[in-house]
Order: structure tokens, then C-alpha cells, then sequence
């Protein structure tokens, strides 16, 4: 028997195990110390080894000018361009309940009717998707003041500088920081107060002017036809409000239309731009676009884009209307004066429209005529299509718009046209296209009732009704049948029919009720060529939309 002192066989075990950790601890302590000593001791012997005497310092060379001559280009146009910052202090909402409503289609002058689909919902125009009325980049200054940063460039060593009409357009204060001037020390200045000299919406120019005792840098403006697709250009401006930022891109199109609107929901006509891949951000609007001599050949204005920032897609007005429009503008009436013959046309047709009509060589086929116009009084009706200006041919409704609106108001023209497939002709005076269409506005028909399945269900793809009376008086038209609906991917939705539309002819067949509509569309066949002549709401002019029915 084991005395009651001595230890327990677990006592021992345990005693044991402590012990052997212990000691195995101990033993590799002293082997990591050792290891630690021995690395010190090797690599402090390389170290006094290497001999680095043989070892040459590196030298700065001197400036290189790079072969691309870009910062050349740079540093001799910079000093014209200028950060223009904007200030519009909120007001109250007035609503006049006497005010006239114009619909998203309302007609234009001497152009197209707009394009259902609005393709502005993809371009924005460097108002970094602020509130409306807002610049480039909005900020909340003292008292709610909304400021906004743009750009521009001098042309005149007085103090004159072009911009684009929306870094302007509803600003109370304007101020513009010249090239090199300091900032306030909070990293903004004001600048030197600005002037709005005249402002042209349709082509989106500005032109202000700000006092100078000295004479200030400029730059030349160059001849926007000579650039090519493929040559390199410049962007200059203040992105960010980082002023005088400069990105390199190539001409990647030229004569592109954006199907931007106005106001009134008019396709602007005038605005044919360069397409240019340089990198174009928020607060580029206005600056300019330079080709590698150092000239200007446009002015940046429109980006798409779905991220709010640059994606290799911008548009600059080009430098030959910017001249044009600049040299109205600093005359004495301060704005620009278009001529109007007084007629709406639709912008694009499809081929089996001028198949039908009969002008697949060119021409334009007149949508409605203004009372009162020039095209009016000289006999010109919806129908009717436009061949020559002054025996001149017409290729198409651009050619015809910047043929007219260049001629002076009060001139007369000889326009060459079609009617029942006979030439005729009409001497036509030239009118101001602002005061021809500064009181026309479209009206719709009155809401619809829909109608059960008629006869172009199958073959269309649409349902139809009878018009109202009431509709007919304000569209000022005998008859007619409104699509109720369109079925997806039929005929009629691949041509461009929506619901609401008023067909009035087909095939140059009149439609004045659902009788004559279904008389019409049971003789149609596949392969057939089809054009309907409809009314869109809100808008009085003629659309012509046509297809090849399958």
C-alpha cells in the first residue's frame, strides 16, 4: 500500500508531460534564437562585400519635343479658351392659365416631323442630369443659387467668345475665368462678368463678351469641310470645372444628326454635327475642337452616353456654321434670320414611299402648308412634290431647308413640283421662318373609343376607328380612320404606325371612313408596296410611312 504522501499515478503523468514541453520549448527558443544570429552575422558579411562604387547617378535629360506636335498645338490655342461659369438664382413658378399647350410633335419650319422614338433620351447635353435650367456641373451656392460650369473660346481680341446656348440659356450672372488666372483660394473664382451679345437655339450658339483694357489671345476658326473622317483633333475645356484639360481622338463622322428637340418638340434642323471619339465630359460644352493646325473646326456640344461621363461619342458643332452664325449675331438685330418657303415635310421616308409617288430620283413631298406662307399664296399643296429651287435639284429635305433658309426674306424662288405625276412650276416668296411658324401649334384628335377588329387586323396588324367630327374640324381634314392598336412585330408595327395615328390615304387612295379603309386594304397582296398618309397628334402636318408588305 502506497503511503498517503506519495504521489498518484496521474500526479507523475501529468508531472511528467509538463516537463517534456518544457524542455522541448527551451530546445527551440535556443534553435530560433541561434537561426537569428547566424542570418544577422551572414548577411551584415555580404553587406560589407558589395561594392557599389562602380555605380553611376542617374541624370535628368533635357526636354524632348515629342513628333505628334500636340502640346505645340496647346500651348498656342490654351490661352483662348476659357472656363464660364454661370449663376441663375431660383424664381417662382408663373402658370398662366391662358397659355397654349404644344404637344411633343408640334410642327416645325420647312423640316421633318419628329421621329416617334426620342432619341434625346440618350444624349445629354453636359447638364450632368441636374435639374432643368441648371449648367455642365450644378452646385447649391449661398441663398440657393444654382451654378453651373462651362466652356468657351475668345475670337475677338476685344473680348468676344463663343459658347453653346444651353451653358447660357437662363443664367442671371455670367462670368468667365480667363486661361492662367488664379482661383479665389477655395478653389474657384468668378471671373470677369459676361454679356450675353445673341444666342441662336436652333444650332445651340452663344456668343458673349466680357470688358478687357488689354487685347486678349484668340483663336482662328478653320474651314469645318476640309476635316476628314480619321484625321486627329483636339478637345479643349474645363470638364469638372478642370479648366484648360486637353484630350486627344480622331474625326470619327461627320454631317451626324442627333434628332435633338426644341421646346416645342421640332427636330432641330440645323444642328449636323462632327463626331469625334476624344474624350468629351461634363463642362467640355463649348470649348473647342482643333484640328493639328491649331484651328478651330468645332465646338464640343452633345455627348451620348449612359453613364453621365465619356464613351468615345461626342458631337461638335462645325466650325462653318459657328462663323455664320456668329457674324448674325454681332449684328444689329443681334439674331439669326432664316428663310422659309412655309411648308412641313417629313425628315425620312422609306424607298416604297417615293416608289409610290413616284420621285425615288429626290425630291420632297410636302407634308401641310402654312396659311398665309409663301408656299401657301403661291398655290402649293400637301401632296405636292418639290423637284427644283431655281432649276436646281433637290436631293432630299435637307438639301431644300439649307437651300431656303439661307436666301433673304422677301426674295422669291422658282420651285419646280410634281402634282399628278405633271411638272409644274411656282414662283414662291421667301419668308422669316421665325414669324411663319411662331403661332403654329398642332391639335389632336379627341380620345379615342376602341373599335372591334376590322378588315387590316390580319394583313396590318392594326385595328382602327372611325375619327370624331370634332377631330376632323381641328385637324382640318374630310376624313379618316385612327389606329386603336398594333400588334408586335406585324407590318405595321415595323413601318412605324402607332396607336393614335390618323390614316387619311393609302396608296394614294383617300380614306374617309372605316368603309373606304376596308375597300382599300381587302385589294392589298403580299409583296405589295403600301403607304399610308396619317396624322400624328399634336402635330398638323402630313407623315408618310410605307413598306413592303410580306
Amino acid at each position: 500500500m502506497e503511503s498517503p504522501n506519495a504521489p498518484s499515478l496521474l500526479s507523475r503523468i501529468q508531472n511528467h508531460r509538463l516537463a517534456s514541453a518544457f524542455t522541448l520549448l527551451t530546445t527551440l527558443t535556443v534553435g530560433v534564437l541561434a537561426g537569428s544570429v547566424l542570418t544577422r552575422n551572414v548577411g551584415a558579411a555580404e553587406q560589407q562585400q558589395v561594392n557599389s562604387s562602380d555605380a553611376r547617378p542617374l541624370v535628368i535629360p533635357s526636354p524632348v519635343a515629342l513628333s505628334n506636335g500636340f502640346s505645340t498645338i496647346v500651348k498656342d490655342v490654351g490661352p483662348a479658351v476659357v472656363n464660364i461659369n454661370t449663376e441663375e438664382i431660383p424664381k417662382k413658378a408663373i402658370v398662366n392659365p391662358h397659355a397654349r399647350r404644344n404637344g411633343k410633335n408640334a410642327p416645325g419650319g420647312d423640316q421633318g416631323t419628329p421621329d416617334q422614338g426620342d432619341m434625346q433620351d440618350f444624349f445629354n447635353r453636359f447638364f450632368g442630369g441636374q435639374a432643368p435650367g441648371g449648367g455642365d456641373d450644378d452646385d447649391s451656392g449661398p441663398g440657393g443659387e444654382r451654378q453651373a460650369l462651362g466652356s468657351g473660346f475668345i475670337v475677338d481680341s476685344r473680348g468676344y467668345i463663343i459658347t453653346n446656348n444651353h451653358v447660357v440659356d437662363k443664367a442671371d450672372r455670367i462670368f468667365v475665368k480667363l486661361a492662367g488666372e488664379p482661383d479665389d483660394g477655395a478653389g474657384r473664382m468668378q471671373g470677369h462678368p459676361a454679356t450675353v451679345i445673341g444666342v441662336d437655339p436652333e444650332t445651340d450658339i452663344a456668343v458673349i463678351k466680357i470688358d478687357t483694357k488689354a487685347p486678349l489671345p484668340t483663336i482662328k476658326l478653320g474651314n469645318s469641310d476640309g476635316a476628314q473622317v480619321g484625321d486627329w483633333v483636339l478637345a479643349i475645356g474645363s470638364p469638372f470645372g478642370l479648366s484648360q484639360t486637353v484630350s486627344a481622338g480622331i474625326v470619327s463622322a461627320k454631317d451626324r444628326a442627333i434628332n435633338d428637340r426644341d421646346a416645342n418638340g421640332r427636330v432641330n434642323q440645323f444642328q449636323k454635327f462632327i463626331q469625334t471619339d476624344a474624350a468629351i465630359n461634363p463642362g467640355n460644352s463649348g470649348g473647342p475642337l482643333v484640328d493639328m493646325a491649331g484651328q478651330v473646326v468645332g465646338m464640343n456640344t452633345a455627348i451620348y452616353t449612359q453613364s453621365m461621363g465619356s464613351q468615345g461619342v461626342g458631337f461638335a458643332m462645325p466650325s462653318n456654321i459657328l462663323a455664320k452664325v456668329y457674324n448674325d449675331l454681332i449684328g444689329p438685330t443681334h439674331k439669326v434670320v432664316r428663310g422659309s418657303i412655309g411648308i412641313q415635310f417629313q425628315a425620312e421616308q422609306s424607298s416604297a414611299v417615293n416608289r409610290v409617288y413616284g420621285f425615288a430620283s429626290g425630291g420632297v413631298i410636302v407634308g401641310s402648308v402654312v396659311p398665309g406662307g409663301g408656299a401657301a399664296k403661291a398655290g402649293l399643296k400637301p401632296g405636292d412634290i418639290l423637284v427644283t429651287v431655281d432649276g436646281r435639284h433637290i436631293k432630299n429635305g435637307d438639301d431644300l431647308v439649307e437651300d431656303i433658309s439661307a436666301r433673304r426674306v422677301g426674295s422669291s424662288v422658282e420651285i419646280g413640283y410634281l402634282r399628278g405625276g405633271k411638272q409644274q412650276t411656282a414662283s414662291v416668296v421667301i419668308g422669316d421662318r421665325a414669324k411663319v411658324y411662331a403661332d403654329l401649334a398642332g391639335a389632336g384628335p379627341d380620345q379615342d373609343q376602341p373599335a372591334p377588329p376590322d378588315a387590316g387586323q390580319t394583313k396590318l396588324g392594326i385595328t382602327v376607328t372611325a375619327v370624331p367630327a370634332s377631330a376632323l374640324s381641328k385637324l382640318g381634314i374630310a376624313g379618316g380612320v385612327t389606329v386603336t392598336s398594333v400588334t408586335p412585330g406585324s407590318f405595321a408595327e415595323d413601318i412605324g404606325l402607332s396607336q393614335g395615328d390618323i390614316i387619311i390615304e393609302i396608296n394614294r387612295q383617300p380614306v374617309t371612313d372605316i368603309a373606304s379603309y376596308n375597300a382599300i386594304v381587302s385589294r392589298l397582296k403580299t409583296g405589295d408596296d403600301v403607304v399610308f398618309v396619317t396624322r400624328i397628334k399634336g402635330a398638323s402636318g402630313n407623315n408618310f410611312i410605307g413598306g413592303t408588305l410580306r
